[in-house]
């Protein structure tokens, strides 16, 4: 249990699992820049390159609630140490591969690394800071892990241009090697003198429909599926080419545009994290109003005359759609509210799959889409193509009301019954009743 006053020792743990996270999304961008060197070093083409970023993206969906199950069993921190050690070596194995099937097993290595981390970031987060500074904290984490992404950028350019290929990813694969000494010396899984709490051996296969129970942690999974899928889809693959094939932007308004989905994580986290941390009642209306915004200015985007809307209204609505990242703290919020502690990492794994699993359908449903209507110019195909994001926007903001309500109902009978409850909520006329689920699991005291 979370002390109330946040201790000096628990700012230094987060500072070191930070750190690692920083380091995996530095490790999961550096393929940004150093894309057109692999291809020459592995003579392939652009859909060769293009399947390092879906594998990479593929095994770290496909990690997350292992890796949950991972951190309720052996502990965050010796999950952090293996995600260091994973990353390090697949870096490594990079800068020495000569051959593309040996750099895509490399690569299967980072992401498995990358998967590792910020479940476990966030499961020590949880077990050092009071539930009122949760959502601050992991805020400011997203905030720091994207200045990796910024890392992986210009800096690794000018190094991959003066010291070449073998050398730059030697280097931050050996300095990611070393840094495990510093997770091992500087982290702990609870506060001093507090027992942890790990999941019995015969309980792990338990842990995912336990946690799937809990109608808080479904609602965290439609949260997050529902305000990652933009930012993904835009930032990792379609942002640029709407604005330049669907809008006419000019390319360098248009990288500028992009970036703002980074610069929008960054500067928003804290803000939204401060929000809800302070008023946590409020954190399903500003996901309910980022839900309707954002379908509001596809629609218009859509429907647009001519199918080319202004730019400053494209740059409007970037802003707003990337602001679903930081919107997307909500849902680990809620899994720590709704969940026990023991069963927080698993919570968190389930939760997190779903704004990368949005983000791979629409961004495969946006691409099946512009395939169909290809005859047509580009502002027209991405008329339609954007219809595909609308969909799912409306799957997920429907899935998130109908957990929304399940999960207001199970607070309410929780407080008829007398016992403590996450947060105080006041009853609505939309609100369920009776029960909500059969299913339901009861109502964790805060931790």
């Amino acid at each position: 249990m979370a002390a109330d006053r946040t201790s000096r020792q628990a700012w230094v743990i987060w500072t070191a699992a930070v750190i690692v996270y920083l380091a995996a999304v530095f490790h999961r961008g550096s393929l940004s820049v150093a894309g057109p060197l692999a291809g020459e070093r592995f003579a392939v083409g652009s859909a060769a390159l293009a399947v390092f970023t879906v594998l990479q993206l593929g095994v770290y969906a496909a990690m997350q609630v292992p890796t949950g199950v991972l951190v309720d069993k052996f502990g965050a921190k010796r999950v952090l140490i293996a995600a260091t050690v994973l990353l390090g070596l697949g870096q490594v194995l990079f800068a020495l591969a000569s051959s593309y099937p040996v750099a895509l097993g490399a690569r299967v290595v980072v992401g498995v690394g990358d998967a590792l981390t910020w479940v476990s970031l966030l499961r020590l987060v949880a077990s050092h800071f009071a539930a009122r500074s949760y959502a601050m904290v992991v805020s400011v984490s997203s905030a720091l892990g994207a200045l990796g992404g910024v890392i992986a950028t210009v800096p690794l350019s000018m190094a991959l241009g003066s010291a070449g290929w073998t050398l730059t990813f030697m280097v931050v694969g050996a300095a990611t090697l070393a840094y495990t000494a510093a997770v091992s010396l500087g982290v702990r899984n609870t506060p001093a003198g507090q027992q942890p709490t790990h999941v019995a051996s015969q309980n792990v296969l338990r842990q995912v429909p336990s946690a799937w129970k809990v109608a808080g942690t479904r609602l965290a999974f439609w949260v997050h599926f529902s305000t990652g899928m933009l930012p993904g889809v835009l930032g990792l693959l379609w942002g640029y080419s709407y604005l330049v094939d669907g809008v006419g932007v000019e390319p360098g308004t248009a990288s500028v545009l992009v970036a703002t989905l980074v610069l929008t994580g960054v500067l928003g986290g804290p803000m939204v994290g401060a929000v809800i941390g302070r008023r946590p009642a409020s954190r399903m209306g500003i996901v309910i109003t980022y839900l309707a915004s954002s379908v509001g200015l596809l629609a218009v985007l859509s429907a647009w005359p001519g199918g080319r809307p202004p730019v400053l209204l494209a740059a409007v609505a970037f802003v707003v759609f990337a602001s679903g990242g930081p919107v997307s703290s909500v849902a680990f919020a809620l899994v720590r509210d709704y969940n026990p502690m023991a069963q927080v990492g698993t919570a968190t794994g389930v939760a997190n799959v779903g704004g990368h699993s949005a983000t791979a359908i629409g961004s495969l449903i946006i691409g099946l889409l512009l395939d169909v209507v290809g005859h047509l110019p580009g502002n027209e195909a991405y008329r339609v193509a954007l219809l595909g994001a609308v969909a799912l926007l409306l799957l997920g903001g429907f899935r998130t009301v109908v957990w929304w309500r399940r999960a207001r109902a199970q607070v309410f009978e929780a407080e008829e019954r007398g016992e403590q409850v996450p947060v105080r909520l006041r009853q609505r006329r939309w609100d369920l009743r009776p029960a909500p689920a059969r299913d339901a699991e009861p109502v964790p005291a805060p931790a």
